[in-house]
């Protein structure tokens, strides 16, 4: 077993299965995915029950509404007048494909990744987080709460994006469950015990960290 998935293996026995993405369909996983983008979720949930409230998560009924006044319902989440752009060039991506999803997953992951990407508004993080969670794409999303995590780990010493998730599908086998878990499993270890002012003290991987052996 190697170390990276060994220590899946000591985050999964620790806190179990996350559920991840919370969503009820892979059109609210892209919505959130857009809106958490320098925010919290806990503000992201609050735009999301707007949504819903209205029934407009739905991609053609959220296409007709007016940028501003989508912006007004997702104020809650920040910098709601961008994010209302990112979403309408998100929807106006969807169209192009008649909304249907099944006709965005008969593409290939490349080309895929790359039209995401050309979307205004949409990064590498934002654009991974919907091809795994949305799409069901295997592919390793990359963030803050894991770079920090393994960096601190000691396995990795790269800086840039490629470069991480690189790393993470070299050493796991591809799997869209893996994948999904693995990184819910990082997000939930780093805002208990590896946060910016880590806990190391208390954490149940000090031992195989590099970051937990050298400060304690």
């Amino acid at each position: 077993m190697n170390k990276v998935y060994e220590i899946y293996k000591d985050l999964y026995g620790f806190y179990g299965p996350q559920h991840w993405w919370p969503a009820d369909n892979w059109f609210e996983v892209t919505v959130g995915a857009i809106l958490t983008q320098n925010t919290s979720w806990n503000n992201v949930e609050k735009s999301i029950e707007n949504l819903k409230q209205l029934d407009l998560l739905d991609p053609e009924r959220l296409f007709k509404i007016k940028e501003d006044d989508l912006a007004q319902l997702i104020r809650s989440s920040g910098f709601y007048n961008l994010k209302s752009k990112r979403l309408k060039n998100f929807l106006e991506w969807l169209k192009k494909y008649n909304y249907d999803i099944d006709k965005i997953k008969d593409k290939s992951v490349v080309s895929l990744r790359e039209e995401l990407l050309n979307i205004k508004g949409i990064g590498k993080e934002t654009a991974d987080s919907i091809l795994l969670y949305a799409f069901e794409v295997p592919i390793f999303v990359i963030d803050a709460y894991t770079k920090r995590m393994f960096l601190r780990l000691g396995l990795i010493s790269a800086k840039e994006y490629d470069e991480f998730q690189d790393f993470f599908e070299k050493n796991l086998r591809k799997d869209v469950q893996l994948y999904n878990e693995y990184h819910a499993l990082i997000v939930k270890h780093s805002k208990v015990y590896c946060k910016k002012m880590p806990k190391c003290s208390e954490c149940f991987l000090k031992e195989k960290c590099e970051w937990g052996v050298n400060n304690l």
